[in-house]
């Protein structure tokens, strides 16, 4: 079985947080790509409502006007930056659930790797779960469109993927499971949400022991409500 950094690490280069940056060409498509790069760097630091055009510009290095010749539309490029990064965890999310529940040898133990494996994008997007604390908090702020697309993009794909999988545990008879997206949601809720309010996304890691301490009694939850009858 794939560790969490070496399933992250399968995804295409860029899309974590600690990828080195391409090098940047020419003209005006680098200097695109680095108002983008700066978007996300603001995004992340300011929150929504402070990640404006001339903040970007700022952190580009370029002139404001810069900004504008190459995104009209300063909020479609904080949108595009949102749903960008919400993908990339999204997918890393995915894979963990492809490698984690592909081959089930025993259930329990193989969950609890799985919420494990499942809060390593925490470290590997910071700079995404930075951009989500900000969100949270500035919620009631934001277009609804942004807000929608970001759930449908990131936590809603992710889920959707879990529950793919244990649909096919299930169908194997190690979990009894009706609905297989209600039992991706619980998993994610009992498993390893636990850890991310607790440590919120990140920005206050918890100690390793306190980590596998919540991930087994979320596991052990989640296996009294969909282990099979015959348990």
């Amino acid at each position: 079985m794939a560790t969490p950094q070496a399933t992250i690490e399968r995804l295409p280069a860029g899309t974590g947080t600690g990828a080195a940056a391409p090098a940047r060409p020419a003209g005006p498509e680098g200097e695109r790509r680095d108002i983008v790069r700066a978007a996300r760097t603001v995004l992340a630091r300011e929150g929504w409502r402070h990640c404006t055009a001339e903040a970007t510009a700022a952190e580009a290095g370029v002139e404001p006007a810069a900004v504008g010749r190459h995104f009209p539309d300063h909020e479609r490029l904080l949108l595009g930056v949102l749903l960008d990064s919400a993908a990339s965890v999204a997918a890393s999310l995915g894979a963990v659930a492809e490698s984690y529940l592909a081959e089930i040898h025993d259930l329990r133990q193989d969950l609890i790797a799985l919420g494990r494996a499942w809060l390593a994008p925490l470290e590997a997007f910071r700079e995404h779960f930075a951009i989500v604390r900000h969100i949270s908090a500035e919620v009631t702020h934001l277009p609804a469109e942004a807000v929608d697309k970001w759930q449908a993009t990131g936590p809603r794909q992710a889920r959707r993927e879990l529950a793919r999988r244990l649909r096919q545990v299930a169908a194997e008879g190690l979990l009894d499971i009706a609905d297989a997206d209600q039992a991706a949601e619980r998993f994610i809720l009992l498993v390893p949400s636990s850890v991310v309010q607790r440590s919120f996304h990140g920005a206050l890691p918890l100690g390793r022991a306190e980590e596998d301490a919540l991930i087994a009694d979320g596991v052990d939850d989640f296996i009294r409500l969909y282990g099979p009858a015959s348990r």
